[in-house]
């Protein structure tokens, strides 16, 4: 069985300068692997445990990319590639989705992909279900629990906010999970020495099956960003003094003026 994990590299800090074309710039920051894909690549490893699967992870950025999959490896994942183009940059939700389904395409047919509910840059948790629509196969979102696998089938169940389903679904077939499923495990510094010569395999667009341009990057992008800006840090604060009642009086009107309760 083979699993294909989608991982991404987001920065570490909401202090990212912005191009003029509304996209972060992300050369020289620094980085982490997005918190959404742990539990992503938990599920993949738990799976392996289960069923002896094949654990592969593929991101798309630039060169530096490369430290998330080197941390997947620290986890106990099997292979790892980045896609990196310069024509892959600026790329939107539609784009980027294309991009990573064409890389699946070029590095075999996986069984089951899994991919983070979403990432904290971009928030829109489009992409896994926009891959599966590429690659023509079916898919399920915010998946908190796996309920049975074999090597032909999972059954899991998702979270629907005021329903809960569960779904049973053939291979291949791709799922997107959401905080929570698993604990992730701590990257092992054991297998950080025995992957450190591990090779991480680098496609670019030339590697691709589809050769068209217009596909990928910003020239495929159809989202148009009209304004994007940093948050603005508010560092007011308050303090209060009084006895027990009276402070728990001020946090609860507070509070509802706040309408937090």
């Amino acid at each position: 069985m083979k699993i294909f994990v989608c991982v991404k590299q987001v920065p570490e800090s909401s202090n990212v300068a912005v191009d003029e074309n509304g996209v972060l710039i992300r050369d020289g920051v620094e980085s982490k692997m997005n918190p959404y894909d742990l539990y992503a690549l938990e599920t993949a490893l738990k799976l392996k445990e289960q069923l002896g699967a094949e654990v592969t992870v593929i991101t798309m950025g630039p060169p530096q990319a490369e430290s998330v999959i080197k941390e997947a490896y620290m986890m106990g994942v099997d292979h790892g590639y980045i896609l990196s183009d310069r024509k892959f940059a600026g790329a939107d939700v539609l784009a980027t989705s294309y991009t990573l389904s064409q890389g699946i395409k070029s590095i075999g047919d996986p069984d089951l992909i899994i991919c983070g509910k979403q990432t904290t840059d971009g928030d829109t948790a489009q992409v896994g279900p926009a891959i599966a629509e590429y690659l023509n196969m079916p898919h399920v979102a915010w998946v908190t629990k796996i309920l049975e696998v074999d090597n032909k089938s999972i059954t899991v169940e998702m979270d629907m906010a005021d329903t809960v389903e569960i779904v049973k679904m053939q291979y291949p077939c791709l799922i997107t999970v959401e905080k929570g499923i698993f604990q992730p495990r701590l990257p092992s510094y054991r297998k950080k020495l025995a992957t450190k010569d591990k090779k991480v395999v680098m496609k670019t667009f030339t590697d691709f099956f589809d050769q068209q341009p217009n596909r990928y990057g910003l020239s495929g992008s159809p989202t148009q960003v009209e304004r994007i800006f940093n948050p603005e840090s508010n560092g007011e604060k308050v303090i209060w003094e009084g006895t027990g009642e009276e402070l728990s009086n001020q946090m609860f009107t507070k509070l509802k003026e706040l309408k937090f309760i």
